[in-house]
């Protein structure tokens, strides 16, 4: 075969039907044993996916997933606008399913609980506000209109990007507040940890290196390893990111991309200063890395912070949004806006892993975020978490707990005991312990790559505020040297 040539007539495949294993395992085995053979050779143009399937009596849909896979082991090539090309003889080493160490047995135990709402334990360390914070007649009123949907739209799964209306409010929105962007730029989520997924899913494969801040959102590094990706951590603190640290890194590691929080990070409530958000879009650039920056808290935020996506205009940024916090985490709407180049692959990795989302939330989101009242409620939202974080900083420092950062705004106050962690005593020991009291505490242990120097948690003000039993558990559990 040809390097350059197509192969209108590639051969059915046998038997497809009637092996074990799906049809995109059988798939992925026949051509990989045909380049293992050198019956494909390397730099041949592989069919289309139309003609495949047409050839093979298969899905386009099986298609497109058994050749994906077959990127992923490194045996086909990607050139959009050309095709699928033969790119190696053997798949790569580092492709092999990687060890995921278990979890420690405290965050087995507290995982479900921190997510669910559902427990009578004291949520100190969860990632929501309580109901009635939220303003729950808005958000019911909001919910019984978007129920009233046409009858006509009780057809078909919604369009693919999401619910149009919502798209061009957010789009307006997003025009603008912070940088010009177009309604077809607009993907919505089923939140933000779904988007991280689809982002992590188009861009990268197993083996590649991703840059995530050191401490992070909770649940990333679980999700970056589940894609067989290798996470390097950036030190982030007080003052932002190490970005000589980032530099040295990234030199080192080649990343594919980098998630960051630029405004009220999470688990740190800190806020990236604008000289060092361009200084990182640079480092982006040099090293040639995307820049995912998830800015789900901006909207609790003052005015006129940093945005990585305005200064970038989409060009190696790609913003995600969420409204879970500033309305309900139950509408479980977030939103990807990306470069017209990034977005048709997003939508086409969105509909190959769950079709649509809900439009039954995305109109429900629409109306609360139109509703007469929604600023008034969210300015009152944000100067009550203010006196919440400054009552949690008061109350949590007559138990020798200081921050481990200063938080600019937000729902988060991360604070601690300026001591090393010992077997017996750790941020994962004493969480443990809180649960036996009915209290669930989110430790340090849970956000970083690696162990704390110290013995910190997340605390929720919201929950923490006026928590007399946070307290007298942390009094009693206090270390000795604190």
């Amino acid at each position: 075969m040809d390097k350059h040539d197509t192969t209108p007539g590639w051969p059915v495949l046998p038997a497809l039907r009637h092996k074990r294993g799906s049809l995109v395992d059988q798939i992925v085995a026949a051509i990989a044993a045909m380049v293992g053979a050198r019956e494909l050779r390397v730099g041949a143009r592989m069919p289309s996916v139309r003609q495949f399937a047409k050839c093979n009596g298969v899905s386009t849909f099986t298609v497109v997933e058994s050749y994906d896979r077959l990127v992923t082991l490194g045996l086909l090539s990607s050139r959009r606008g050309s095709g699928y090309f033969v790119a190696r003889a053997e798949p790569l080493a580092a492709t092999q399913p990687l060890p995921l160490a278990p979890p420690p047995a405290a965050i087995d135990a507290l995982t479900p609980e921190l997510y669910s709402g559902m427990s009578e334990l004291l949520p100190i360390g969860a990632g929501w506000l309580p109901p009635e914070w939220y303003g729950e007649a808005g958000i019911s009123e909001a919910v019984r209109q978007a129920m009233r949907i046409p009858t006509s739209r009780l057809r078909g799964y919604g369009h693919p990007l999401g619910f149009p209306t919502l798209r061009q409010h957010l789009a307006a929105g997003f025009s603008a507040e912070l940088f010009a962007v177009e309604p077809d730029q607009v993907l919505l989520t089923h939140g933000a940890t779904h988007a991280f997924d689809l982002v992590l899913r188009t861009l990268t494969k197993p083996g590649d290196t991703v840059l995530v801040e050191d401490p992070m959102y909770a649940n990333l590094l679980s999700l970056i390893r589940h894609h067989g990706c290798h996470a390097v951590a950036i030190p982030r603190g007080e003052d932002g990111l190490d970005l000589e640290e980032l530099a040295r890194r990234a030199s080192a590691t080649q990343p594919r991309l980098m998630f960051v929080n630029t405004v009220l990070q999470n688990p740190l409530g800190t806020s990236l200063s604008t000289t060092q958000a361009h200084r990182l879009l640079a480092l982006a650039e040099q090293f040639d890395f995307w820049l995912v920056e998830d800015d789900i808290y901006r909207e609790l935020a003052a005015r006129g912070e940093a945005s990585l996506a305005a200064m970038d205009g989409l060009r190696r940024v790609i913003h995600v949004s969420s409204m879970s916090k500033s309305l309900s985490p139950v509408l479980r709407v977030g939103a990807i806006c990306a470069s017209h180049s990034l977005l048709p692959e997003l939508l086409r990795v969105k509909m190959l892993a769950g079709l649509t989302t809900s439009e039954i939330n995305e109109r429900a989101v629409y109306h609360a975020l139109t509703a007469r009242g929604y600023k008034r409620g969210l300015q009152k939202l944000i100067a009550r978490l203010d006196a919440a974080r400054a009552r949690t900083i008061e109350q949590l420092a007559t138990v020798g707990m200081r921050p481990i950062a200063t938080p600019r705004g937000g729902m988060f106050v991360s604070a601690g005991w300026a001591v090393a962690p010992q077997p017996a005593c750790n941020g994962k020991t004493v969480a443990d312990a809180a649960l036996r009291a009915g209290i669930l505490l989110s430790p340090g242990e849970f956000f970083m790559l690696g162990e704390p120097a110290s013995i910190w948690f997340r605390f929720n003000a919201a929950y923490a505020a006026d928590a007399a039993p946070l307290l007298h558990f942390l009094d009693h559990v206090r270390p000795e040297s604190a």
